[in-house]
């Protein structure tokens, strides 16, 4: 397992995560960690998957940075980090973040990364910037269609409701990043289903065929994740659960992790 620094012969007592559902109890709210932007990931699920998949000093990409969790992990972590997002806001409320950091392996800009042309250019400024040629591992947490809207920047994909849009979009989006990612090293999708018309449109499944139709990689794992403290979806006395009961829909409570292997 040359590509990550853990300790095999000590495996008893990582707390890596090795099983397909990960049930966590509450939010890291440590550090740098703040609940403060809709649709910001938890911060377990990329520690786990940094010190499961990358070694110190590697080279981590978040192509959908938002407000900056997998940056603060590998501050912690003490991985090279190059972040974008669309938001500039959120690119200003993290250097503000970072303003008294002694931590500086890392790059973070505005990107459109559905734009090939800025995106070359932002992922090898980063990449000089850390005297790096390639990224070692990378995370894609992409909005869940238009079910919050981020910005009202053209290319948003928080802007696009048409399904076949919006995967063709992601797609071009991996095929701007994934060139920069070492062959046969790791990346994750993290995503959710979302609720249209009346019926569940299994977003996450989607995503994941159309990486497996459009590159050669292998789907190294499908993890289910839920959280307890979800917000106003605890227990069964919850407004969540009346309108569930009053209808015909379950309630949301889960996300995937697909992790692939790039073989180009």
């Amino acid at each position: 397992m040359k590509f990550n620094d853990l300790n095999i012969y000590n495996w008893k007592q990582l707390d890596i995560d090795v099983n397909s559902l990960w049930i966590i109890k509450e939010r890291d709210k440590s550090g740098k960690h703040k609940n403060i932007y809709h649709g910001n990931f938890i911060p377990q699920i990329p520690n786990q998957l940094i010190r499961r998949f990358t070694k110190k000093n590697d080279v981590v990409l978040d192509v959908f940075m938002g407000s900056g969790t997998s940056l603060y992990e590998c501050e912690l972590l003490d991985r090279k980090f190059i972040g974008f997002d669309i938001n500039q806001n959120m690119i200003e409320y993290v250097n503000s973040q970072m303003l008294n950091s002694k931590f500086n392996n890392y790059y973070i800009h505005y990107c459109d990364v559905t734009n090939e042309t800025q995106t070359k250019i932002e992922i090898e400024t980063g990449l000089t910037f850390l005297n790096e040629n390639k990224a070692k591992f990378i995370l894609f947490h992409p909005p869940y269609m238009d079910i919050v809207k981020f910005t009202d920047i053209e290319n948003d994909l928080s802007k696009i409701s048409d399904l076949k849009t919006f995967v063709q979009t992601f797609i071009n989006v991996c095929r701007n990043t994934l060139q920069y990612l070492e062959k046969n090293r790791y990346f994750a999708l993290i995503i959710g289903d979302v609720y249209k018309n009346g019926e569940v449109v299994p977003l996450s499944f989607y995503l994941m065929d159309a990486i497996k139709r459009n590159f050669k990689t292998k789907l190294k794992g499908i993890i289910i994740k839920n959280i307890e403290g979800n917000k106003g979806k605890l227990g069964k006395n919850g407004i969540w659960t009346y309108r569930a009961m009053n209808s015909d829909y379950y309630i949301f409570k889960h996300e995937y992790i697909f992790v692939f292997k790039k073989e180009f």
